[in-house]
């Protein structure tokens, strides 16, 4: 009797870790919002798919030893240029894989494209200015001096990264791109701590001090990227939402809910950036930049 009734317990536990398994499942679901397919989980793409060089090649003479040196400071920015950073993200928190992945930012390809007219400034600039940029908008930080070892290195690195592609061929870089959307932040919020939170912590602070084998860079306030970075963009952070994140499940929210999470992470506080208001000089600043330009009142086209 006993063993029956042992048994039925055992049976009745495993009925119900099944119903709590589908009760979960309904939830997330139902969490989509109404009317809305739930995402499916999606295989990761390959990190490298871009035609890169094989760091295997990379020897000890000096031109190596300047391209690895260029890829550990992508890598640890932070720690490696104290002085220049002032946030706690590095250069990868925004090109994913060390510049590599598609779509993920890369940076395969940048000087094949520079020097360039760039709308943001109006001005034609080298790709040592945009990383400079980059310092000083994301990183929050300062520029690295011109003819600097460290920049020369940096320059070294991008340089290899686009040694095998093509001059005009730039097929995965930037971001690519999703149906842009008016995002409902409230659902966003909760969107958020439900897919985002335990990488980047419930108050998008980052994930250093979570305990997490992938910890996610802060998203807001005092130590993220600045309102005037690339990053604070809806179209460019709802794509990046969609096909990169969660880190661990690539393409698992749906587009919608991605508009969602990145609009609910652009509207927290972040640095200001001065002198953001002169930002694209020809009037043609893109929809999304989320602050005013004096010149978008000449009523130019806005850029995409």
């Amino acid at each position: 009797m006993r063993q029956a009734v042992g048994q039925a317990r055992k049976a009745r536990g495993r009925g119900a870790a099944r119903i709590g398994v589908v009760a979960a499942i309904v939830l997330v679901a139902a969490c989509g919002g109404a009317g809305e397919k739930a995402a499916t989980p999606v295989a990761a793409a390959p990190d490298t798919i871009l035609p890169v060089p094989a760091e295997s090649l990379l020897t000890q003479d000096s031109t190596s030893r300047s391209i690895l040196r260029g890829m550990a400071l992508l890598v640890a920015t932070k720690d490696s240029l104290p002085r220049h950073v002032g946030n706690e993200l590095h250069c990868t928190s925004c090109h994913l894989n060390k510049g590599r992945k598609p779509f993920g930012n890369p940076l395969v390809g940048v000087t094949n494209r520079y020097p360039s007219l760039w709308a943001r400034t109006g001005t034609t600039v080298t790709v040592e200015d945009r990383i400079n940029d980059c310092f000083r908008r994301s990183l929050h930080g300062t520029p690295l001096p011109a003819g600097s070892a460290e920049l020369r290195d940096m320059v070294a690195y991008l340089t290899w990264l686009s040694k095998d592609l093509p001059s005009g061929q730039h097929k995965g870089l930037g971001v690519d791109s999703i149906p842009l959307i008016s995002p409902d932040t409230i659902r966003g919020k909760t969107q958020f701590a439900m897919y985002c939170s335990r990488c980047h912590g419930a108050e998008g602070q980052g994930g250093k001090n979570l305990g997490v084998q992938h910890p996610g860079p802060p998203l807001w306030g005092p130590h993220s990227w600045t309102i005037g970075s690339g990053m604070g963009r809806q179209r460019i952070v709802s794509a990046f939402v969609h096909h990169h994140m969660p880190f661990d499940a690539p393409g698992f929210v749906a587009d919608s809910i991605a508009n969602d999470v990145a609009g609910f992470i652009i509207s927290r506080p972040r640095p200001d950036f001065p002198g953001k208001e002169l930002d694209w000089p020809n009037g043609d600043a893109p929809d999304d930049v989320p602050y005013a330009t004096k010149a978008k009142s000449k009523g130019a086209a806005p850029r995409q």
